[in-house]
């Protein structure tokens, strides 16, 4: 008998902004007693939430249960920035990009999760608000981050890739603001609020009881009884033949890809509804989104819908192998989150942070899923290497046609991928990472 004790449970400091600006809603019950299914899902973000969906259509007539640790949107999935971004985003390259066949083949999964994305927006009912395809645009405020989006540009070209150079008067006119020289633009990512995303996916899959959902029922303890796994939590258990694991960086607390994952939080602060003054104020569009040419930089958002006109600020990033950070380290990042802030939007003089938060990302070293069945019957889909939107969803998708015998190519290009690889020792791992992170925000200046 294969037996696992979880070593930690999720925890998430600051509250999710996105899910709190958004109506109340009914919760799906915690687990409550004993169960059997063909299927159990461990997580309701985006990896687990897709895994369900793609398990309901390859097999709709069995059992599928899907255990998330806390609310659905209040962990890493009702966190991020909304941006579900199809090209090559590696966070710690230069200019995001790489080699040209690998981003090839990488882009055209991501574009498979984004589409998988849309179709359940659809299906499930959601608005543009939701789910959006609208592409982004790489944000340049200084000659060297306008150089970064050249030589992205430049990758895109060889790439064989749709993009276009913005000047500083576009730029202006979409922001209200004159702080940025120029952008990159590519038309194939989607935009999403994602606690409604998610939210609203995970009610769509639970809807007439498609798929039973429990919401804060946190395994404690899955062990192997014959031909089955049996997940325990605090009031309930789950027995199930096949179990797919979407924890992203937690799947290091069950027991698999030990001192292979580095787990990352970033930062976020939000500010509170801006007044019908302030947006005259400010100008621009309702509803955009940037990421930085740099990749430390600052990423910003500005939304108008359920909750109000608001801005994002997302910068800093931090190496925390406990997965945990405190208080604190959260008030002393809002102090960079105002500052971007200022600089970026100063006649909006007075306007405060409402909500200040941080997200844990899961990296490994050579930018690998932690992916494959992991044990009889039992499936990773995690580590999302800072994609957790699109790569996130590709994970689920295609753990569920592994568990299942489906064959792809996609599925094939995934197993592909080599291994995680293993970590320096603390705390050289430690102390180079958060170096390495503090270096890179330094160097981009303006941009951060």
């Amino acid at each position: 008998m294969r037996a696992i004790t979880v070593s930690r449970l999720p925890r998430d400091p600051g509250p999710a902004a996105w899910n709190a600006i958004l109506t109340a809603r009914a919760p799906h019950p915690p687990l409550d007693g004993a169960i059997k299914a063909d299927w159990l899902v461990i997580g309701a973000g985006f990896a687990g939430l897709a895994a369900a969906r793609r398990l309901a259509q390859l097999h709709p007539a069995d059992t599928i249960v899907v255990l998330e640790a806390r609310a659905v949107a209040e962990g890493p999935a009702g966190r991020n920035s909304g941006f579900m971004i199809d090209l090559p985003h590696d966070l710690t390259s230069q200019d995001y990009g790489g080699d040209v066949s690998r981003d090839r083949e990488r882009t055209a999964l991501n574009r498979l999760a984004i589409a998988f994305s849309a179709d359940a927006a659809r299906e499930y009912g959601l608005t543009a608000e939701a789910f959006i395809k609208s592409g982004k645009i790489n944000a340049a405020a200084t000659d060297k981050g306008m150089a970064h989006n050249a030589s992205y540009a430049a990758h895109l070209l060889a790439m064989g890739e749709p993009h276009e150079m913005l000047d500083a008067t576009q730029m202006r006119a979409l922001t209200g603001t004159d702080y940025y020289a120029g952008g990159l633009f590519t038309p194939g990512a989607a935009m999403i609020q994602p606690a409604m995303f998610v939210r609203g996916v995970a009610d769509g899959l639970a809807r007439g009881n498609r798929i039973l959902l429990f919401e804060n029922a946190p395994v404690t303890n899955l062990q192997r009884e014959g031909t089955a796994w049996q997940a325990k939590t605090p009031s309930g258990s789950v027995s199930a033949s096949k179990v797919i694991l979407a924890v992203n960086g937690h799947a290091e607390s069950f027991g698999f890809f030990k001192r292979r994952l580095m787990h990352v939080f970033t930062y976020a602060s939000m500010t509170r509804a801006l007044t019908a003054d302030e947006t005259r104020r400010l100008g621009g569009e309702p509803n955009w989104g940037f990421t930085p040419a740099d990749p430390m930089g600052t990423t910003v958002r500005r939304i108008s819908g359920t909750g109000g006109d608001r801005i994002i600020i997302r910068n800093r990033f931090t190496y925390d192998p406990s997965m945990e950070v405190s208080d604190a380290r959260i008030a002393r990042v809002g102090d960079d989150h105002d500052s971007a802030f200022r600089a970026r939007f100063p006649m909006l003089n007075g306007v405060n942070m409402e909500y200040r938060w941080g997200g844990r990302l899961c990296l490994s070293r050579n930018d690998v899923p932690a992916f494959g069945e992991v044990d009889d019957g039992l499936y990773a889909a995690c580590c999302q290497n800072g994609l957790g939107t699109a790569k996130g969803t590709l994970a689920g998708m295609l753990a569920a046609e592994l568990a299942s015998g489906v064959i792809s190519d996609a599925l094939n290009e995934m197993l592909r991928e080599a291994a995680p690889a293993k970590l320096p020792p603390e705390p050289l791992a430690f102390i180079g990472a958060n170096a390495i992170m503090r270096w890179g925000e330094f160097k981009a200046g303006r941009e951060f």
